[in-house]
């Protein structure tokens, strides 16, 4: 019987779709390991401070663009409107993506918030990634919503191949860090190739906003959720930054890089299936109910064991892979690796809330988790950065507790199974 429950647990779409993003996953993994291990012996503590401060940059950005923006929509309307919310959507992320392009470039010259000039033509040229977006994220929103997730995986195979290896080459070269910044430019070309050759979906010639009020009413609150998640993501690198130098910056950035940037890459798997795979059931409760609680106790036995195996061997592995230069930051990586066991369930009820149309209440939580968070790390930061990361995983992991208690609580009202 035990083994027949395991079984049902790891069968269905939604495995089906985490195993090709997975199989995928494996495979950037491999790509980035020749990456990372290259950068951790090229790259100076500074070196990875800008680096962070560069992919802070993007990741806060890009909220605007695909998950937390137009496509959201794309994914949980009816089919009715997806021809006409598909239209509307590409001008609006016309739109955004112009607008944050040229913020990106406004914020680039006044970089002096971190004393350090190399900064401003490194985010005015990465900026130029979000030209390009509007070419595909159409393509890959109609892609996602007809859980073709298989494509997905191999957008991040080609990316993570052509990325890493501009990286490579370009640090070999003595490119520095701008090694970072050509290969975001270079590598999106891949997303928009793999998006049109596996969608008949056509750019649309003619402007038009008809209806763009349904996309703005349902991703407004998810553009803010998405934000303030990534906010906390980055919060303490923008706190340690500024109140501790770039070079502590950067042994921080080294640390969540090799700690929870592997699991992460996992976790942002399984994320990306579970949402389409929670809309396809939101109009029959029972169902919802069954797929949650199936994606929940998925995510414990393939999460959980993932972040303790590593927790535990990251003594051993970062100098022996990375180099003895860097034995400072695992103190700091093991707290910050087991802090993605709370970020990851908090997620999936995030997810669930969403699909539900409850955006504003895990807006609402949102908003209150991250002024907590910062004030937190603003009360610790000046201990260290190993406090921070010890305040990141405690304030993650009451959090989430209380989130997941009450989200099940509210959307399933009759005792959980």
């Amino acid at each position: 019987m035990l083994v027949g429950r395991i079984k049902d647990l790891f069968s269905g779409q939604l495995i089906r779709n985490v195993g090709w993003l997975g199989i995928g996953e494996v495979i950037n993994r491999v790509f980035r390991l020749g990456t990372t291990v290259t950068l951790a012996r090229v790259f100076s503590p500074e070196d990875y401070g800008l680096m962070a401060v560069i992919y802070m940059t993007f990741e806060l950005v890009t909220v605007f663009t695909h998950r937390g923006g137009v496509a959201a929509k794309i994914v949980q309307a009816d089919e009715s409107e997806v021809e006409e919310l598909a239209n509307t959507g590409y001008w609006v992320q016309w739109i955004v993506c112009i607008s944050l392009f040229l913020l990106q470039c406004a914020v680039a010259v006044l970089v002096g918030f971190y004393g350090d000039r190399q900064l401003t033509p490194l985010l005015a040229v990465a900026g130029s990634v979000y030209l390009l977006l509007p070419f595909c994220t159409i393509h890959l929103a109609l892609i996602e919503r007809e859980n073709r997730l298989k494509v997905t995986a191999l957008c991040n195979v080609a990316q993570s191949l052509i990325s890493n290896t501009v990286i490579v080459v370009s640090c070999l070269l003595g490119w520095g860090i701008w090694s970072i910044v050509w290969a975001m430019l270079i590598a999106q070309f891949a997303w928009i190739a793999i998006a049109w050759n596996n969608h008949s979906w056509q750019l649309p010639r003619q402007f038009q906003l008809k209806n763009w009020s349904k996309i703005v009413n349902y991703s407004k609150n998810i553009v803010s959720i998405e934000l303030l998640n990534k906010l906390r993501l980055n919060l303490d690198y923008l706190i340690v930054g500024r109140f501790l130098g770039i070079e502590q910056l950067g042994l921080y950035f080294f640390a969540f890089n090799a700690g929870s940037g592997i699991t992460m890459n996992v976790v942002n798997t399984f994320m990306s299936a579970l949402f389409p795979y929670l809309c396809a059931a939101k109009t029959n409760s029972r169902k919802l109910r069954q797929d949650f609680f199936h994606s929940f106790k998925t995510l414990a036995l393939i999460i959980v064991p993932i972040v303790v195996l590593q927790s535990a061997l990251s003594p051993w592995y970062v100098p022996i892979i990375f180099g003895a230069k860097w034995s400072a930051a695992v103190p700091i990586l093991i707290p910050i690796c087991l802090s993605v066991i709370p970020y990851t369930f908090k997620q999936a009820s995030t997810w669930l809330l969403n699909a539900m149309d409850k955006t504003k209440v895990a807006l609402y939580v949102d908003l209150v988790f991250t002024a907590l968070f910062g004030i937190i790390l603003l009360g610790v930061v000046r201990q260290g950065i190993l406090w921070v990361a010890i305040a990141v995983l405690l304030t993650r992991s009451c959090v989430s507790f209380g989130f997941n208690l009450w989200t099940i609580k509210t959307v399933f009202p009759t005792r959980a199974e």
